[in-house]
């Protein structure tokens, strides 16, 4: 993340902030001021980064507008796990402000873009992240004195502002940074007083100094996804100045990408998109970040996307052919164990699933409980069973364990289950799934509560198996940066926006293939 380098006289270096931040090296220089690696000591010598309001900008306004973008990146860094996250803030003794942020160890855009153009299905996965981020900020957020959430343009998105990281359980994750030159856009904002930003990236009416919205990102957006695509800028200016860029923003039309990648196949529908983006007028280019999301799927369905969050789904996710009762003889001890189990009096009888470690004479069991109408059941019982589980060890350590039956008359079935691996039930129930292998999926009816309705039983791909333990492990000694709603939130929100319709593409590819449930 940083650039590796010592500053032999740099004072701050072994500082100590609040009692619990000590200053290791300098990271970087930001837009707004400079930025280190440091290690919070209070939760064990934890790496952060800490930004710093640079010394030459030191008065009231731009105290005020640091601190905002303390809050700004506070709180979409809880809306998307696709935005660095601020952790904390406060003034060091010398009445500098300062923010403390996850600290990110992985590789900017820019520097992948550097060593090579992106392949088209690496090139949809990342783009795909970056877009939900975008999204996030373009919806807004609150401030104590508003009831709408207030829109939030980043201003500056280039790729040295992506970072791409390796999350052990997430797999390649895209991180927003920078939103220092971010502004909430407010009627009554100003907007027009200086040009902030990046020229090369810069929309035209960023470069007129007129008032921005999402647009103006989309523009940048279509810049950046033309240079990872082909290693090139679609504009190019005849000097590097203000001036230079203005004209080629206002008046020079992109290059095609056959233009400089000749060789590089990349399909019209993609293409068009991109140059759509780039469009002069705000009202030409796509209107949202929405619908950008909205022209990407039909190219994801198309091209195997292995790198993004959810790529790990054809791997771990395991399919299990799902039979009628078996006959009584047949039933193994487990499940007429399982049957014998009574709804909790303390859960509410409606729709929910938990989990919970059923006691054997052979040792607990890993159950699943969830409760629908006995129509639903009896629909369920043939289908195609898939289970998945993904996990975030920042802010909070939590887990999602997904179980999805499916059928393609009755479609699918969703039986999410969020487990804090910072409690004991969910380091047992993770060690448990991580040793077994197996777990118990038990029914009940709300029409008939008390007693189990029907009992199945699920497989987990192999390659979970270690991974759930690595996990239970990791928790253990992994501090909590933060609430476990936002933790459960931002696995919620991968659910929603990425982990559904990846699991549905594939699902249907089955029965595509097949023609009917699978019985084998």
């Amino acid at each position: 993340m940083g650039n590796g380098s010592t500053d032999m006289l740099d004072v701050n270096l072994g500082c100590k902030l609040a009692n619990r931040y000590e200053l290791i090296e300098p990271l970087g220089q930001g837009s707004m001021g400079k930025v280190y690696l440091a290690e919070d000591l209070l939760l064990g010598s934890v790496k952060v980064a800490i930004k710093f309001l640079s010394q030459t900008l030191m008065n009231d306004r731009m105290r005020d507008r640091f601190m905002q973008e303390a809050m700004t990146c506070a709180q979409l860094g809880q809306k998307s796990i696709h935005v660095v996250r601020v952790t904390d803030y406060g003034v060091n003794d010398e009445g500098v402000p300062f923010y403390v942020m996850e600290y990110l160890k992985g590789q900017s855009l820019s520097h992948l873009i550097n060593l090579q153009p992106l392949p088209i299905p690496r090139f949809l996965g990342l783009v795909r992240q970056l877009c939900l981020g975008l999204h996030a900020a373009h919806e807004g957020i609150f401030l104590k004195t508003q009831v709408e959430p207030i829109p939030i343009i980043h201003r500056d998105i280039k790729p040295s502002n992506i970072m791409i990281v390796q999350d052990p359980t997430l797999g390649e994750l895209v991180k927003i940074l920078d939103f220092g030159i971010a502004k909430l856009i407010q009627i009554d904002s100003d907007q027009t007083n200086c040009f902030m930003g990046t020229l090369a990236y810069a929309s035209p009416e960023q470069m007129d100094g007129r008032e921005l919205d999402g647009r103006s990102d989309i523009y940048s957006l279509g810049i950046m996804m033309f240079q990872m695509l082909t290693g090139h800028l679609p504009l190019r200016a005849s000097s590097h100045t203000f001036g230079g860029w203005y004209q080629v923003h206002q008046t020079e039309a992109p290059k095609r990408i056959s233009d400089v990648a000749g060789q590089l196949k990349v399909p019209k529908l993609l293409e068009d998109l991109i140059l759509a983006c780039m469009a002069k007028r705000p009202e030409n280019r796509p209107q949202t970040v929405r619908d950008i999301l909205q022209q990407l799927e039909p190219l994801e369905s198309r091209y195997v996307n292995g790198f993004r969050i959810s790529q790990r789904i054809g791997t771990t996710l395991n399919r299990v052919p799902v039979t009628r009762q078996p006959a009584p003889g047949e039933v193994v001890a487990q499940d007429q164990v399982c049957r014998l189990a009574t709804w909790p009096q303390n859960k509410p009888v409606a729709e929910i699933v938990f989990s919970h470690p059923l006691p054997t004479s052979q040792g607990h069991l890993a159950t699943l409980w969830a409760m629908m109408p006995e129509a639903e059941i009896n629909r369920r019982l043939i289908s195609t069973r898939y289970n998945t589980f993904i996990c975030t060890m920042t802010p909070h350590p939590m887990m999602l364990w997904l179980t999805v039956l499916y059928s393609s008359h009755h479609g699918a079935r969703w039986l999410p289950c969020y487990l804090d691996l910072k409690t004991d039930l969910g380091q047992d129930m993770a060690g448990l799934l991580g040793k077994t292998g197996t777990y118990k999926l038990l029914l009940f009816a709300l029409e008939n509560p008390r007693r189990c309705a029907h009992v199945l039983t699920c497989t987990i791909a192999p390659p979970q198996h270690s991974m759930l333990q690595e996990w239970a492990i990791t928790a253990r000694t992994r501090p909590s940066l933060g609430a476990v709603s936002t933790s459960r939130e931002l696995l919620r929100n991968e659910l929603k926006n990425t982990l559904k319709a990846k699991v549905l593409q594939k699902l249907e590819s089955i029965y595509v293939d097949t023609g009917s449930n699978l019985s084998d």
